[in-house]
């Protein structure tokens, strides 16, 4: 049962960043609200509808035919439109900032509610004017059906002016930025409640028995509590060895284990891991610094030329990564005062060398992207640090960046911008 209910969870993990998800769901809430509705009319509720409002109630089997089948094309009309839009946002986030942004900019519910609205409504409609005799007498027809038919149109009405705000928010840059730091900020924290009662103390496990992955795909998930379970049950300890995030091939090692597994409870085991073919900020929060700077040096880049976009990414990137060095480098999971799970995470030196790379290779030239680096530096070093070689690692990137960026400028000014910044950061640097 828990590892058809781990299925389950898995295969919810992977459908619902699905632009066609949410929109689904809400489609087939208005094909059977139609149902209830009949059930209503079958009892009394246009004739009691009819007798306190007739203002409200269509007296003509033709003309509540009518009326719905324009508000069925007008309702298409609309979600072609707004379907429209979606698209020209994702191609415009795709060619201006990053190919990464997709999978969240897709996942946004606020879209794909106003989508399920409208095919919701179309769906109402359409039934309902299956249900209508154009030659019953107006006591037979559905004439509350009808009327909620016009009401969810005004309710799209309103969707859709929502819509067309949300869309206009969406497809700028600062309100991505925005949404991309909340989600990662959101993941860290929830990862950091999760340290507050583990330790690092974790035996060496070179020597316990390796077992490989079955499938291929981004390692997306992983079900903690079930793994805790299973480590109780078979009275041994596990150790996660892919980051979260990175793409496992089949065959490739995944998993180490104390005691020695069978099939069968290898395959419970396996169950636990969440694969995907596309990653999501709510579920990685090391994702997060890819896409900003990613964007960053899209912002740096010839077509684009935006250093403004730069700098505001920078600000994100460094509350970020104050925040993940709250964290410890190590994942080690307890229970009952036993250390039961290792997982393997991307250490702080990798993270801040990954970030640092990109932007050396693409905006060492800029001296406003240089000052804006150097005022990250400065503000990471004056904040708590999880661990005490932090600091090191950050001065020893600092002096690899400004080497860098020394390298790329040429007049005198920004030479001694740079090194002031260095000289600030107590970082000798060598010059010819």
């Amino acid at each position: 049962m828990k590892k058809l209910f781990t299925r389950l969870l898995s295969f919810f993990n992977a459908i619902r960043s699905r632009i066609a998800f949410y929109p689904t769901v809400i489609a087939l809430l208005g094909f059977l609200f139609t149902f209830l509705t009949l059930f209503l009319e079958e009892h009394g509720a246009s004739g009691l509808l009819r007798k306190n409002f007739p203002s409200l109630i269509v007296n003509s089997g033709d003309t509540a035919l009518s009326v719905l089948g324009a508000i069925i094309t007008g309702l298409i009309s609309m979600m072609v439109f707004s379907f429209s839009m979606v698209m020209v946002l994702l191609n415009q986030a795709t060619n201006n900032y990053s190919p990464r942004l997709l999978p969240g900019l897709i996942s946004d519910r606020k879209h794909q509610t106003v989508l399920g609205i409208y095919l919701a409504t179309i769906l109402y409609c359409i039934f309902i004017m299956v249900a209508i005799d154009p030659d019953a007498p107006p006591k037979d027809l559905p004439g509350f059906s009808v009327f909620l038919g016009i009401l969810f149109t005004v309710i799209c009405m309103g969707a859709f002016i929502y819509f067309i705000h949300t869309i206009s928010q969406s497809i700028q840059i600062s309100n991505i930025l925005e949404y991309i730091y909340h989600e990662s900020r959101n993941r860290l924290y929830k990862l950091l409640d999760s340290e507050r009662n583990q330790t690092a103390s974790f035996p060496d496990t070179d020597s316990w028995h390796v077992y490989e992955a079955k499938k291929s795909g981004y390692f997306q998930n992983l079900s903690i509590a079930n793994m805790l379970d299973l480590c109780e049950e078979i009275e041994t300890k596990f150790h996660v060895l892919p980051i979260k995030g990175i793409f496992i091939l089949k065959g490739t090692p995944i998993l180490r284990s104390e005691k020695e597994l069978d099939d069968e409870k290898l395959d419970e085991i396996l169950a636990n891991f969440n694969f995907a073919r596309k990653e999501l900020v709510a579920d990685n929060y090391v994702l997060a610094f890819k896409q900003i700077t990613e964007i960053i040096a899209k912002a740096m880049s010839p077509g684009i030329n935006d250093p403004g976009t730069a700098v505001n990414a920078i600000d994100y990137l460094t509350e970020l990564l104050a925040l993940r060095m709250l964290k410890k480098d190590s994942s080690i999971i307890n229970r009952n005062d036993k250390c039961l799970l290792k997982l393997n995470t991307v250490d702080f030196k990798d993270l801040l060398y990954n970030i640092l790379v990109t932007i050396r290779t693409y905006c060492s030239h800029d001296l406003i992207i240089i000052q804006k680096i150097g005022v990250m530096f400065h503000y990471l070093l004056q904040q708590e640090q999880k661990e005490d070689y932090y600091k090191d690692i950050i001065l020893s990137e600092a002096k690899c960046f400004f080497s860098s960026a020394l390298e790329a400028v040429e007049t005198k000014n920004d030479i001694e911008t740079i090194k002031n910044y260095a000289e600030n950061l107590k970082i000798k640097l060598k010059t010819d």
